[in-house]
């Protein structure tokens, strides 16, 4: 088994089969050394999104709810990243950056403390290789309702 799944099971958690794109435009794209991962929702193990991880935070969703559907766009990054890899160990060079985009309600600005639920854990998984640059934003609206979504850029061997 690999260090990284197994960082994975110590933490309780699995990674999930990578999941298919819902619209016209692929899960990753690789260019060289670089993997680009698109926005993942928050989809948990049975492939649905949590009620509790639907809607604003801010309004129905609590930021310790919001930080935990990230924890989840998170987990389902590393398996895109796995899929375009191959595996998390050997081939991961680094996490570079993670984009986390926030589906906030009005006055909501406690965006960064959402979003470290994805870093908290890309760091807890893969270590120093999972400490990155990130972006972080409150929008209107996301898809499916998703309280989160979460890209990430990583270099590959």
């Amino acid at each position: 088994m690999s260090a990284t799944l197994d960082r994975l099971k110590e933490l309780g958690l699995t990674l999930p089969p990578a999941a298919a794109p819902v619209a016209n435009y692929v899960a990753f794209q690789r260019s060289g050394n670089l993997v680009v991962i698109s926005g993942q929702l928050p989809f948990g193990a049975n492939g649905q999104i949590d009620p509790a991880h639907k809607g604003k935070v801010g309004a129905a969703v609590s930021p310790e709810a919001a930080a935990e559907a990230a924890r989840h766009c998170a987990l389902n990054v590393l398996a895109q990243l796995r899929a375009a890899a191959g595996n998390l160990d050997d081939a991961v060079v680094a996490c570079l950056r993670l984009g986390g985009f926030i589906n906030t309600a009005p006055g909501f600005s406690a965006v960064a403390g959402v979003m470290n639920g994805a870093s908290d854990l890309m760091v807890q998984v893969l270590g120093e290789r999972g400490r990155h640059a990130r972006s972080t934003i409150g929008v209107a609206e996301l898809p499916l309702d998703a309280v989160v979504e979460v890209e990430g850029l990583f270099e590959i061997r």
